[in-house]
Order: structure tokens, then sequence, then C-alpha cells
């Protein structure tokens, strides 16, 4: 089965789906973080490994605790997804922190900060020398 095909693209939307409400609604474990998300998930062709990348809103501290939590449910996590899923073999997940939607919100935080001044800039030019404009 090659990386990109059909199947492993149903397979890999499949295990997300999974992946998501079993971190949502089944696991109990405290230093999980009530905002963490599955982003993605990457099942290799053979159905051996499993790459999840999840993000987690929340500080450091509560990131870290989320994936040591997680690592520490991975039998539970296993077990649940090989009754939920008819797959051949049941992939061993690897959780990975994914930062890309903290950073893309402090782009934009950015973004916005500098079209303020701009425009406030432009306000004090503007009413500094209005003929020019």
């Amino acid at each position: 089965m090659r990386k990109n095909s059909i199947k492993n693209t149903r397979i890999n939307g499949e295990v997300l789906r999974e992946l998501s409400k079993i971190i949502r609604e089944e696991i109990k474990d405290p230093r999980i973080h009530p905002m963490t998300s599955v982003l993605s998930v990457e099942v290799a062709p053979d159905l051996k490994t499993c790459r999840a990348y999840i993000s987690v809103l929340g500080t450091e501290e509560e990131k870290q605790n989320t994936l040591k939590g997680l690592v520490s449910a991975m039998g539970y996590i296993r077990r649940s997804l090989a009754g939920s899923l008819n797959l051949r073999n049941t992939p061993e997940i690897r959780f990975i922190l994914d930062e890309s939607i903290e950073y893309g919100v402090n782009m934009s935080r950015m973004i916005d900060d500098v079209i303020a001044k701009d425009r406030i800039q432009g306000d004090a030019d503007f009413l500094q020398n209005p003929e020019e404009l």
C-alpha cells in the first residue's frame, strides 16, 4: 500500500476520528488538558506505526503533562482503537506536539499590532501635514 493511497487516506481519517473521541471522552487522566485536540494522523502503510500530531492550548507545563498522560494511557488507547477499528494491526502511536496553531495565532497578533501602529502613524502624519495628502 502506498503512503498516499485512497485506502491509507481513509485509515488516517478513521484513526483520527477514533483517537479524538478516545482522548476527548474516554481518558480520565487529570494530566491531560481539556483543550487537547488531534490535528492529524499519519499511519504507516504497513499499519505498524502511527504519528499523531496533537495541539494543547495551555502553558508549556500543561503541554508536557498532557504528553506524559497520553504516553501513560497508550495501552488503553491502542486497545480502544483495536476494538473500534477493524484493522489487521493496531498501530503503535507516537504523539507529537504540534504548535503550528499557536504559532499562527502569535503571527496574526503581531500582524494586527503592526497594522494598528501603522494606522496610528498614518493618522499622526495626516494631522501634521494634511495638505501633502
